[in-house]
């Protein structure tokens, strides 16, 4: 049997570390997904086991303590663990881009102060560009830093932080006045170290609690309030104000490919428990694989899974050529999530009434999809970046 989202022309190391990743989400994730997703408890015995494995570090140089791996190899093992519990992902997920925004546009002194720190999972990172009152439009930010002397104080509100309260540094995007026309001048992205927990973490920082979640539980998603807070200008990623709307655009650029790895990875995992039904269930005298309704249910599934794989990998590996891949990382996040979303909706189906069931794994898979629908860019966001890249090439 050909097996799903296999990945050629890996190297030993990286064969070496997704079969290990593998073995964990088998061993460990998967068996203990659905009692930590339902009571929504941060798996903490799992993420100790992730920093001794070295995940927090994957693409953080070897100079600074991390396995210096590609956006491809973390890509892959984000798909693993999102087969296992999407929550997982997400808990290095966030601390993977704001790594990378440090690695790729921070000061020396930045890189040397936080990626070790990071490669260990000691620190542990979180990004925040949304409000209340914007989603994409990332322009119109309103949390303001104003300079005052060597530093600058800080007030406004940020929304949908994923690892609000168990990061310890927040990679915040907040409009300061460099007096550029174009409003996305006028951004800056401040690196700021807090402590984990929720209230008012330091003066000038309240984390208010955790946001109640349909689905991707496990993990808390939370509002940042900055009410007058005092950041030192040498906590300005890069030490140049101004910058903050290419940092994060890089940062949200590698995020999509993690995002397309997620739903690759759930998407793996609803095919995986629907082949596994669809030979255990019978009906009218066999199973119900052999109905000729599902099993062409089924090999609409692998091709979907099949297919979202090929094109992540294709970002993944188009970021770490140094080519540009922003609409690459459109098409796959917006493909993946899409077939993500329909993979898992025929396996609900396959499974029947069963799959309405909280004692059945595709229950909780339901609840998680939608997510990846809106993360890092909605379908919609997504596909105005692809056809404005694609138009590039056949303008008059």
């Amino acid at each position: 049997m050909t097996r799903l989202a296999q990945t050629p022309d890996l190297t030993e190391f990286q064969t070496d570390v997704l079969a290990a990743v593998r073995t964990f989400v088998d061993k460990e994730i998967i068996p203990n997904a659905q009692e930590l997703e339902h009571s929504d408890t941060y798996p903490q015995a799992i993420v100790d086991q992730m920093a001794e494995m070295g995940l927090f570090g994957l693409m953080i140089p070897t100079e600074y303590g991390g396995l210096g791996e590609s956006l491809l190899t973390y890509a892959l093992c984000v798909e693993e663990l999102a087969r296992g519990w999407m929550s997982v992902s997400g808990v290095i997920n966030t601390h993977f881009i704001t790594a990378y925004m440090i690695r790729q546009h921070g000061t020396d002194e930045q890189k040397q102060r936080f990626l070790p720190r990071m490669a260990t999972g000691e620190v542990r990172g979180a990004f925040s560009m949304s409000e209340p009152e914007l989603g994409s439009d990332v322009a119109a930010i309103r949390t303001r830093a104003v300079r005052d002397g060597d530093d600058y104080v800080i007030n406004g509100q940020k929304m949908w932080l994923t690892n609000g309260g168990t990061s310890s540094l927040v990679a915040a995007l907040v409009k300061t006045d460099e007096g550029a026309e174009k409003p996305h001048r006028n951004l800056t992205t401040f690196l700021i170290e807090k402590p984990a927990g929720f209230g008012e973490v330091v003066p000038g920082i309240t984390i208010p609690g955790k946001i109640e979640k349909m689905g991707y539980k496990g993990i808390d998603t939370t509002e940042l309030v900055f009410d007058g807070y005092r950041a030192p200008a040498t906590d300005i990623l890069g030490g140049e104000p101004g910058k903050g709307f290419g940092h994060m655009m890089d940062g949200v650029e590698v995020g999509r490919v993690n995002v397309s790895a997620r739903a690759c990875g759930v998407a793996l995992r609803s095919f995986e428990l629907a082949a596994a039904y669809a030979q255990q269930r019978r009906t009218f005298g066999k199973p119900i694989v052999d109905h000729q309704a599902i099993s062409f249910k089924l090999a609409e599934m692998a091709t979907k899974v099949e297919a979202a794989h090929l094109m992540m990998v294709n970002a993944a590996r188009l970021k770490d050529s140094g080519d540009r891949n922003d609409v690459a990382a459109g098409m796959a996040k917006y493909l993946a999530s899409e077939y993500c979303a329909e993979v898992t909706q025929e396996s609900f189906r396959i499974h029947g009434g069963y799959g309405y069931s909280t004692e059945y794994e595709i229950e909780r898979l339901m609840r998680e999809a939608p997510f990846l629908l809106i993360g890092e860019g909605t379908s919609e966001i997504q596909k105005t970046i692809i056809s404005k890249g694609v138009l590039r090439s056949y303008g008059l």
